[in-house]
C-alpha cells in the first residue's frame, strides 16, 4: 500500500515538475497575455457587481522607455542585475528593520515578483513561498535578466483593472511606453505598492514626495546592460 502511495506521489511529483518546466520554457518566447492576478481582479468585480475593467498590452521590451526599467530597478530591487533571483542582503535588512515596525515590509526582488504574477495567486502561505522560490529558480535559468524584466513590466498591475506599462501609459498619460518620460516612469514606479490605492494619473502629495525620491535613485543606478 504505501509503496504505491509513493509511486504516485513521484508520479505526481514529477509530472509538475515537468510541466512546469515546458510552460516557463514556453513563456520564454511567447508573450504572456494572461495571469492568475488579471482573473481573480475580473471575477471579484463580477461578484461585485461591477463592470469588467481589463487593459492589457503586451509590447516588447524594445518598445518601452528605458527610464521605466532604471525607475522599477531604483523603486523595487536595486541589485536586479546582480542577484540570481534572491536579494539576500536586502532580505536581512527588512528582517531586522521589521522588528521594530508595525507594518513588516518586504523584501521581494523584481523576479520573484514577477515568479508570483505570472504563476501564483496573491497571498502569504508558506506553499505560495515556496512555490514562488521554486518558479524564481526557474525562471532565473530559464529566462534571464531581460525577458525577466519585459515580462515583469508587462505584467504588473498598474492600476485598478490596468496592467503593464503600456496599458498604464495609454489610459493614464494618453502616450504609449515607449514615450514615457523620467517624471512619468518615477510616478508609476511610486505606485508599485499598491496601484490600486495610488492612482499615477491623479497623484496625492505622498505620492508626488516619492517620485522625486525615485528619480533621485534614478541617478545612482548603472545603466541598464543585459548583455553581461
Amino acid at each position: 500500500m504505501m509503496r504505491s502511495i509513493w509511486r504516485w506521489i513521484k508520479r505526481i511529483a514529477l509530472f509538475f515538475f515537468l510541466s512546469t518546466v515546458l510552460v516557463t520554457l514556453l513563456y520564454r518566447f511567447i508573450p504572456v497575455y494572461v495571469t492568475p492576478l488579471m482573473i481573480i481582479r475580473s471575477v471579484g468585480q463580477l461578484v461585485d457587481g461591477e463592470k469588467v475593467v481589463w487593459h492589457h498590452h503586451w509590447v516588447p521590451i524594445e518598445k518601452m522607455s528605458r527610464h521605466m526599467l532604471v525607475a522599477v530597478i531604483a523603486s523595487e530591487d536595486n541589485r536586479y542585475m546582480s542577484h540570481h533571483g534572491f536579494d539576500f542582503e536586502e532580505l536581512k535588512k527588512a528582517i531586522e528593520e521589521n522588528k521594530h515596525r508595525k507594518r513588516p515590509r518586504g523584501a521581494s526582488t523584481i523576479t520573484q515578483q514577477t515568479a508570483k504574477n505570472v504563476f501564483l495567486w496573491p497571498g502569504h502561505s508558506y506553499v505560495r513561498k515556496g512555490l514562488e522560490a521554486y518558479f524564481t529558480v526557474l525562471i532565473e535559468l530559464l529566462w534571464g535578466k531581460e525577458r525577466i524584466m519585459e515580462v515583469y513590466l508587462n505584467s504588473i498591475e498598474t492600476g485598478d483593472g490596468i496592467y503593464g506599462v503600456e496599458a498604464v501609459a495609454r489610459c493614464y498619460f494618453h502616450t504609449t511606453a515607449a514615450r514615457l518620460t523620467r517624471s512619468q516612469c518615477a510616478l508609476i514606479a511610486a505606485t508599485l505598492p499598491n496601484p490600486r490605492r495610488f492612482n499615477s494619473a491623479a497623484p496625492s502629495g505622498y505620492m508626488l514626495k516619492r517620485q522625486s525620491q525615485i528619480v533621485s535613485l534614478m541617478g545612482k543606478v548603472a545603466p541598464v546592460d543585459f548583455t553581461r
